[in-house]
């Protein structure tokens, strides 16, 4: 493993395991590790060999989130995702072949976008999400503004994005945002077993399944996703997303003034 992380894949007859790799840092995400799983997505997506795809991760947690100082401010690395390639959040691109997700433990800001970007969730009973961008001063940036509402309705969606609270995955299950909660330690083999069983049915059909489905909900989609960019350009540049990360870097509490 490299000192930043890294996104491993294994190949299991038809399904691509895609391994998030970063478990001494609670697989917090780098510039490198998001390009490696959009180059991942786009193998899954391009490969006719591969009909499902399981997104894990190693260790007791599946992300805390970004590298947030490897992102933003003066120390941000460049991000290069090619062009044409699958966007791990399904914005600009999304994968046309079926996607599991197995989480654990830490499932916090990005880890929610990642799981709600793919298709079925599979949380192991130790799982603690939270939405908490606000917290830091900026604003979901990967799609949770409307797949979490898509996912669990208006009131519900509102409630844990607007207190960016931390929730169980009994109430992550509640809401639709994970389908199946399994004990700690199981949530990868009830996922490849899901896949398995996915892969057996005409691959056809299930791609056009999710293509079908999609095509009902992407046009509020491609309205709030074209709003992204108005609402990074104005969080980004606040005083107060410079605030939220620098009380990050200084593991303390943000004092925000709202501008």
């Amino acid at each position: 493993m490299t000192s930043g992380g890294q996104i491993r894949t294994e190949v299991h007859d038809h399904v691509l395991k895609i391994i998030i790799d970063n478990a001494a840092k609670k697989n917090a995400f780098t510039p490198a590790m998001m390009e490696q799983l959009s180059d991942a997505l786009t193998e899954l997506h391009d490969n006719e060999t591969y009909r499902v795809g399981v997104i894990c991760a190693e260790g007791k947690d599946f992300t805390a989130g970004l590298d947030m100082p490897k992102f933003f401010g003066p120390t941000a690395e460049k991000r290069n995702i090619k062009e044409g390639n699958v966007d791990p959040f399904g914005l600009a691109k999304r994968c046309r072949k079926p996607i599991v997700t197995a989480v654990q433990g830490i499932v916090f800001t990005i880890g929610i976008e990642l799981m709600l970007a793919g298709d079925i969730v599979v949380a192991a009973a130790d799982a603690r999400f939270c939405q908490m961008e606000a917290k830091r001063g900026i604003a979901p940036l990967g799609g949770a503004h409307f797949r979490f509402l898509s996912r669990a309705g208006w009131g519900d969606a509102m409630y844990h994005l607007l207190l960016c609270d931390e929730f169980s995955a009994e109430r992550a299950h509640a809401i639709g945002l994970v389908q199946e909660v399994v004990p700690p330690g199981e949530q990868i083999e009830r996922s490849m077993a899901l896949a398995a069983m996915i892969a057996r049915n005409a691959p056809l059909g299930i791609q056009v399944t999710k293509e079908a489905a999609a095509k009902y909900i992407e046009g509020g989609e491609a309205a709030a996703i074209a709003y992204i960019p108005e609402i990074r350009d104005r969080v980004l540049g606040s005083a107060d997303a410079k605030e939220g990360i620098q009380s990050f870097i200084e593991r303390r509490a943000a004092v925000f003034q709202g501008r």
